[in-house]
C-alpha cells in the first residue's frame, strides 16, 4: 500500500475522514441534546411570549438563586459525564481529547436547545481552570481542574482591590511566607460568585521591596479556609453576583502556590486576557438584547418610526454584526492554536458600547415605562439592564483601561508618563 493510500499531509482524503468523524460526533451529541433537553423556542416568537428578563443581574429569591446553582450544576455533571463538558481537554484529566473543530460543531449544535444557564461556571472555566492547569503544581492541578468542568466546584477571581481599582498590580493584600505556608491578610472587591465558590484565584503582594509587578505571586486558595469571610454586595438591579472578601491571617500551604514566587504578574496577564476573549461569544447577552430591541420598535406607540431612533438602531445592529464577524476571526486564531492577546480587548469594550447604546436607546423609547413597573411585558424589564451596563464597563477592566491597552499594545502609541 502506498503512502498516498494510507493518507498523507495535504492528501484530500484526510479532510474527508475528518468531516465524516465530525459528522459522526455531532450525530451523538445531538442524540444526547435530544433526550435530555428541549429545542429552544424562536428568538422572535412573539412580543409578550416567555421571559422578559434583560440582565443575568437581576434580583432573585434565595429559592430562585438555589434553583440556578441547581440546575447548571445537573447539566455540566450530565455534560461532562456524556462527554461534552472538556470536549478539547485532556484525555488525562477527563477531558474528550478532541478539536477545537469539535468543540465549534458542538457549541452551534447546542445552541438550538434549551439548556440550563451555567453563568455561575463561567469565572471557573473562562480564567480559573485554564490558569491553574497551566500554573499549577501537578497535585492542584487534579484536586481542581476536572471537578470545575464537571461543575462539581465553582472558581471564582480574586484581583480587584478597593484600593487599587483597574489597576491590577496596585493591590495590597499580603502574603508572607512561613515555613512551607503563606499567611494572607487583606480585602477584595467586585469578586463574581465568590458567595458560591469553592476555590478562588488569588493574587498578593509577596514582596514589597520589588516592583510594582514583580512582587505578587498567584495561588489557588480553597474558600472555605479559616479566616476568610465573603460579603455579598447589593448592586444597583438587587441582584447579589457580586462580593467583597476578607483575608485575616489565612494559612495556605505553598503547594496552591500558582507558579513561581513573585512571578504572579505573569499568571494574572494570562488570567486577564482570558477574561477579555470571552466577550467574542455573547457572554454579555448583547445578541439577545439586540433583538429585542428590534421587536421593540415594531410595537406600536415605542417611537419605533422615529428617524433618530430608527438611525440609532441600524447602528446597534451594524455594531453588533461587527461583534460577531470580530468574534469568528478571534475564534480562527485560537483554532490555529494562537493565545488570546491584547487585541482581545477590543471585544469587551465593543460589547460594553454597544450595551451602552442598547440600553441608552432601550430608554428613550420606553420613557418612564423602563423604571416604573406597569406590570406591561417587555418594559421595567429593560430597567435592570439599564442599571446593570455601568458595571459591565468597570468589570474586567474598565473600558478607559482598554483604550490605553489598545493605544499601547495593539497601534504601538506612546505609553502614558
Amino acid at each position: 500500500m502506498t503512502a498516498t493510500e494510507v493518507g498523507t499531509p495535504g492528501d484530500p482524503s484526510l479532510d474527508l475522514d475528518l468531516d465524516r468523524e465530525l459528522d459522526s460526533f455531532e450525530d451523538q451529541a445531538r442524540e444526547f441534546l435530544e433526550a435530555h433537553v428541549p429545542r429552544t423556542a424562536p428568538a422572535t416568537a412573539a412580543w409578550g411570549v416567555g421571559d422578559d428578563t434583560m440582565s443575568s443581574y437581576a434580583k432573585r429569591s434565595p429559592a430562585a438563586e438555589h434553583d440556578r446553582i441547581e440546575r447548571a450544576r445537573w447539566w455540566k455533571r450530565l455534560e461532562f459525564d456524556a462527554g461534552y463538558g472538556w470536549i478539547t481537554g485532556p484525555t488525562e484529566l477527563g477531558g474528550g481529547g478532541r478539536t477545537a473543530d469539535h468543540l465549534r460543531r458542538y457549541g452551534e449544535l447546542r445552541a438550538a436547545y434549551a439548556v440550563p444557564s451555567t453563568n455561575v461556571y463561567t469565572i471557573s472555566l473562562g480564567m480559573v481552570a485554564p490558569a491553574i492547569l497551566q500554573h499549577g503544581q501537578p497535585q492542584i492541578v487534579r484536586k481542581y481542574v476536572t471537578a470545575m468542568h464537571r461543575g462539581d466546584l465553582i472558581g471564582c477571581q480574586l484581583f480587584s482591590e478597593p484600593g487599587a481599582g483597574s489597576d491590577v498590580a496596585g493591590l495590597s493584600t499580603r502574603a508572607v511566607r512561613d515555613g512551607d505556608e503563606w499567611v494572607i491578610n487583606g480585602q477584595k472587591v467586585w469578586t463574581s460568585e465568590a458567595h458560591h465558590a469553592d476555590v478562588g484565584l488569588l493574587l498578593a503582594r509577596s514582596n514589597v521591596d520589588a516592583p510594582k509587578h514583580q512582587g505578587i505571586t498567584a495561588f489557588a486558595i480553597p474558600m472555605s479556609l479559616t479566616g476568610i469571610d465573603v460579603r455579598p454586595l447589593t448592586m444597583m438591579t438587587g441582584g447579589t453576583e457580586f462580593n467583597e472578601v476578607f483575608f485575616d491571617d489565612v494559612r495556605l500551604p505553598d503547594s496552591y502556590r500558582l507558579g513561581a514566587v513573585d512571578a504572579g504578574w505573569g499568571v494574572a496577564i494570562s488570567v486577564l486576557m482570558n477574561e477579555r476573549a470571552l466577550g467574542t461569544g455573547d457572554a454579555f447577552g448583547l445578541g439577545r438584547a439586540v433583538e429585542r430591541l428590534r421587536m421593540m420598535a415594531s410595537m406600536p406607540g415605542l417611537r419605533g418610526d422615529d428617524p433618530v431612533i430608527r438611525q440609532q438602531l441600524a447602528r446597534i445592529i451594524t455594531n453588533a454584526a461587527c461583534i460577531r464577524y470580530q468574534a469568528l476571526a478571534a475564534d480562527g486564531r485560537r483554532k490555529a492554536g494562537l493565545p488570546p492577546g491584547p487585541a482581545e480587548s477590543v471585544f469587551k469594550l465593543a460589547n460594553t458600547e454597544a450595551l451602552r447604546l442598547v440600553a441608552q436607546v432601550a430608554g428613550e423609547m420606553l420613557g418612564p415605562s423602563a423604571v416604573a413597573d406597569t406590570g406591561e411585558w417587555g418594559t421595567y424589564a429593560w430597567g435592570d439592564l439599564i442599571l446593570t451596563v455601568p458595571g459591565m464597563r468597570v468589570a474586567g477592566g474598565t473600558d478607559e483601561v482598554m483604550r490605553n491597552i489598545l493605544a499601547e499594545r495593539v497601534l504601538g502609541l506612546p505609553k502614558e508618563p
